[in-house]
């Protein structure tokens, strides 16, 4: 827990920020528009968008909290969770819609949307490696100035996959491997994401 002493997420940001419902029917929108979010509206950047809708839609219907987690969220105070991302982006698709069923389940907590080429002010403050990778979630008081976790942008196996991949490829294509995670997203059904996020909160309030 530290205070947001660069005090970058201001109540502007969070006055211009979407609740999941918008941002969910903007992409909804943009999808069938044809359309994205962000500077890249090319072919592959619209498919992935059509494919992240598509998880989203299924996650929103699937995705399932833990009884231990739920009591959890439900114990906490009030707080802002804001989230970094774009439409396109194939890990927010997949986390995001569990996020959202946490933040659900205590009217306290305010989950907020921005989007990252939008905000890169904001954006460049949570850094992965130097990179502008997202999502990424930060859980703020509700006055803004005191930063309690942060978590993404995506759960620790995958980044340390990844890794290994970047070194190694071990003859794996970028589509082979992109399938690869795919498939261990839809095996692990958000239960590496709780536990971190589980881990996360623990360390933030309970010590």
């Amino acid at each position: 827990m530290t205070e947001n002493l660069n005090q970058t997420i201001t109540p502007q940001i969070i006055a211009i920020s979407q609740t999941y419902t918008e941002y969910r029917e903007m992409v909804q929108t943009f999808v069938q528009e044809g359309k994205t979010t962000g500077p890249f509206q090319t072919d592959a950047y619209l498919e992935y968008t059509k494919m992240a809708n598509q998880r989203m839609n299924r996650w929103d219907k699937t995705a399932q909290v833990s009884e231990e987690m739920k009591e959890l969220v439900q114990s906490l105070p009030s707080q802002t969770w804001l989230v970094i991302t774009e439409a396109w982006c194939g890990d927010a698709g997949q986390s995001l819609p569990y996020i959202n069923k946490l933040a659900e389940l205590n009217p306290g907590i305010q989950l907020r949307i921005i989007l990252r080429d939008e905000n890169l002010d904001v954006m460049d403050r949570y850094l992965t490696n130097g990179a502008r990778s997202i999502p990424k979630l930060i859980s703020l008081s509700p006055d803004l100035e005191t930063e309690y976790f942060v978590w993404g942008p995506k759960p620790q196996f995958l980044i340390d996959k990844f890794k290994a991949f970047k070194a190694d490829p071990q003859g794996q294509t970028s589509k082979e491997y992109n399938e690869s995670v795919q498939l261990w997203y839809a095996r692990d059904k958000n239960q590496s994401l709780e536990k971190e996020m589980k881990d996360k909160i623990n360390e933030a309030f309970v010590g």
